[in-house]
């Protein structure tokens, strides 16, 4: 069993804007030959936050509008602060993000375009998590825990739906892994409509609390991260979130920074997209482990395109003459 529940998951749909719903699924043959395997895209940056992040945040605000509550305040790597402030000023309340100073400052651009209000704090998530709690308890407004609130979950389970409902059979997801938010609701989804495929959890070998949790069946911390992949750069897992993915995956493996690197170039070279390193991931595990996937369909949720474009020509070597 876990905290997730399907029936809250289909329901989630009803909250969630159109949006952010029913996101291109289809078959890229351009990235088959490089990988060898049969692969179908997510599309999950095709939206007007560029992630899948706010499948949840609207679940969380507009339970909260409900409610009659003001104000909101979440700690985020970049993508769950815009995805709150835009669900959250919709739905007029007022919104807080608290992240870290190294977060990218295209992310932290984007949230404050969203009327939020941006605070940042030295240090990386875990420091900013410590923030935005003590804000929450010192205002007395609602904290938004991705992965450990089930909102964010249960609002990401949604991406489960719209495969099962799309694909007429695959063998494996791959899905990022960070906090763990995405990993459980579409496990959860998969496990129950069709637990023949198989889910497999990716993260950076540079950041790789959570997987070694999984694999070691009990939270397993780390004192620093180094990754390009910020999105899923966490330090510290929540022990629910792990029983939620023990339950759920079926693998979790951990990928080189150069696989990311390959694997963004690939994204862009073969089916036209401009991803953060995060939503490299599922490519990445695919190149690292190319007899695994061989003759399989594979389907890898890009999950993010916020992504600093100076960053972004350094790692995949577009020169200023050439960017797409």
């Amino acid at each position: 069993m876990t905290r997730l529940d399907l029936a809250r998951i289909r329901a989630a749909r009803r909250m969630i804007d159109p949006a952010f719903l029913d996101t291109p699924l289809y078959r890229c043959e351009g990235l088959e030959t490089d990988l060898g395997c049969a692969v179908s895209i997510k599309l999950e940056t095709a939206n007007p936050v560029r992630s899948f992040k706010a499948r949840g945040t609207e679940v969380v605000t507009s339970l909260l509008a409900g409610n009659h509550s003001p104000a909101v305040v979440c700690a985020s790597a970049g993508n769950l602060g815009q995805a709150l402030a835009w669900s959250g000023r919709g739905r007029g309340l007022d919104v807080t993000v608290v992240a870290s100073r190294l977060a990218p400052a295209v992310k932290l651009d984007r949230i404050r375009a969203l009327d939020a209000r941006l605070e940042l704090v030295d240090g990386d998530i875990e420091a900013a998590r410590e923030r935005a709690a003590a804000i929450a308890r010192q205002d007395g407004i609602r904290l938004v825990e991705d992965s450990l609130d089930l909102e964010t979950c249960e609002g990401a389970g949604t991406i489960g739906l719209e495969l099962v409902d799309t694909v007429s059979s695959f063998d494996a997801v791959l899905i990022a892994l960070g906090g763990g938010a995405m990993a459980t609701g579409v496990g959860q989804v998969l496990k129950a409509c069709a637990p023949e495929v198989e889910v497999i959890c990716v993260q950076p070998l540079g950041a790789p609390a959570m997987t070694r949790s999984w694999h070691q069946r009990r939270v397993v911390t780390t004192d620093s991260i180094d990754t390009i992949a910020d999105g899923v750069a966490g330090r510290r897992p929540i022990p629910a979130v792990l029983d939620d993915l023990l339950v759920v995956a079926d693998d979790a493996v951990l990928v080189k920074e150069a696989s990311i690197i390959a694997g963004m170039r690939i994204l862009l070279d073969r089916a036209g997209l401009v991803v953060e390193p995060s939503a490299a991931l599922g490519v990445a595990a695919i190149l690292e482990d190319r007899d695994r996937f061989a003759g399989r369909h594979v389907v890898t949720i890009v999950c993010g395109s916020n992504v600093d474009m100076d960053a972004y020509h350094r790692w995949v070597g577009v020169t200023p003459d050439h960017r797409p």
